[in-house]
């Protein structure tokens, strides 16, 4: 929750990172902290990618496009659950006894990952193409 300090530095920006988050956040600021951790790591990063851009996922579909073994996926696929960037669903199949287990990004992941770490990819591609074009002059 947010905290009452509103002191603020430079401007608008609150001295506070707390002070950042709304009145009725529903995440703390270290919880973000931990998405945002979490998805630092090159092969949760990769199951999100996947997850995101490639939509819902079995284990066994994950472990095919990311070449990895079942142990080292369930691992980092806990690690994007415990955060909430991943959830884990269950369904049943038509014609299959037993319940099927994929696993989908939430709103959470998509924004961490396309506003995130996306982001600063696009924004280093559009730093380059100034500085390419700057240079030819």
């Amino acid at each position: 929750m947010a905290t009452d300090h509103t002191h603020t530095v430079g401007g608008d920006v609150p001295e506070d990172p707390e002070d950042l988050l709304p009145e009725d956040s529903i995440l703390s600021l270290d919880e973000y902290l931990a998405m945002h951790a979490a998805v630092g790591h090159r092969t949760r990063y990769e199951i999100l990618y996947r997850l995101i851009h490639s939509g819902d996922m079995s284990p066994k579909e994950l472990e095919q496009v990311i070449n990895i073994d079942d142990s080292t996926l369930h691992y980092h696929l806990n690690k994007l659950v415990d955060v909430g960037l991943v959830e884990k669903r269950q369904r049943t199949e038509r014609g299959q006894d037993g319940l099927y287990t994929y696993y989908r990004a939430t709103v959470f992941g998509k924004v961490t990952l396309t506003e995130g770490v996306e982001e600063l990819i696009r924004g280093e591609q559009a730093f380059e193409a100034m500085y390419d074009s700057s240079t030819e002059n």
